[in-house]
């Protein structure tokens, strides 16, 4: 299996499992600090993984020009998406809430396809069409029999997703940066910035147990799981990542019957089975072509592979994989790829 394949189905498996486990803590906490303190657990967790791994502080290494794209994920999917969720817990069982975040992906694929111009084979369509339709099925007997209830809950469900489509996107942009840094700057921003806004408008700090467990929640569901995020949007393309991304509500609704007990719609199981042919139909995905390299200037951990043919200073020891400032010149071949950082280019 595919490196970047297994980073974005275990980043789901993370991100779907902390859905009702969030919704354990919902009820103990207000939504808005709640979201902080997910957020917030993540960011000091992953700045002290930082910090040991770099033997202290180190550059982000991040462009003047990709900062904006880094705020605005910030932004949309570390403040805005979190608080929506948080608020539609309160009025979603946790199942139907994890079923509802199918929802994301298939806002992320659109925007990226749309707005952001990436390609996509129909085998990776019908894939995604395979995945969501899982959830629909797993949903709909839920969603009919609550027609005439409120649609507070879905709707803020809804806003979440649709931030944190514009999120993936965004992120795509600062993708060949250190996933570590990227992944702790938001937990870090969002989580300082929906915590004091929770504390101005009066919500109580829970118990310390309560706070712990939920930073712990945060760190796995939302730092860890960003970081496999991250590392697969660099080697998938952002539809891709999304796509297998969009098993998270499975695994969430898989977890809710663990730990909340709630049973098991008839069409559990056959909702498995198209999301299994779904995954499948992109783990047997082959894209090749003849495409050309426009020359590119950038920072990430790389290997001298055929991509990455360029001279190194005096300095350098040998070792790999290594990371610097390194330049593409053009070239033009064929060769099974997909649309990750240094294969973003038109199609026919």
């Amino acid at each position: 299996m595919n490196t970047s394949v297994l980073h974005a189905l275990l980043a789901a498996a993370l991100f779907g499992a902390s859905t009702p486990l969030a919704k354990l803590l919902v009820g103990q906490v207000s939504p808005v600090l709640l979201g902080g303190l997910l957020y917030l657990g993540s960011g000091i967790g992953l700045a002290a993984i930082r910090l040991v791994r770099d033997r202290g502080w180190r550059s982000s290494e991040l462009e003047r020009g990709e900062w904006p794209w880094l705020l605005g994920a910030i932004s949309f999917g570390g403040i805005l998406g979190p608080v929506a969720l948080m608020f539609g817990l309160v009025h979603t069982r946790a199942s139907d809430a994890s079923l509802l975040l199918n929802l994301e992906s298939v806002l992320t694929a659109v925007l990226a396809w749309l707005v952001f111009k990436e390609n996509a084979d129909r085998r990776i369509v019908a894939g995604m069409v395979a995945i969501v339709a899982g959830g629909m099925l797993l949903s709909w007997p839920d969603q009919s029999a609550a027609a005439g209830g409120s649609w507070l809950g879905p709707g803020a469900i809804a806003l979440a997703c649709l931030c944190w489509a514009i999120d993936n996107n965004l992120t795509r942009k600062v993708s060949a940066t250190d996933a570590l840094f990227v992944a702790g700057a938001k937990g870090l921003m969002a989580g300082l910035v929906n915590c004091a806004v929770a504390l101005a408008m009066g919500a109580a700090l829970p118990a310390w147990g309560t706070i712990a467990e939920s930073m712990v929640v945060g760190w796995l569901g939302y730092g860890v799981s960003l970081v496999l995020f991250v590392l697969a949007l660099r080697g998938l393309g952002t539809a891709r990542t999304g796509a297998y991304f969009s098993t998270a509500p499975f695994v969430g609704a898989a977890a809710a019957l663990v730990f909340l007990g709630e049973t098991p719609s008839p069409w559990f199981w056959p909702a498995c089975a198209l999301m299994a042919v779904g995954v499948w139909l992109h783990l047997t995905e082959r894209h090749e072509h003849l495409h050309t390299h426009e020359p590119l200037e950038h920072s990430h951990r790389h290997v001298h592979d055929e991509h990455h043919q360029h001279e190194h200073g005096p300095d350098w020891d040998g070792s790999e994989p290594h990371t610097h400032w390194h330049r593409h010149e053009p070239i033009t071949h064929s060769h099974p790829h997909y649309p990750d950082v240094h294969h973003r280019h038109r199609h026919g």
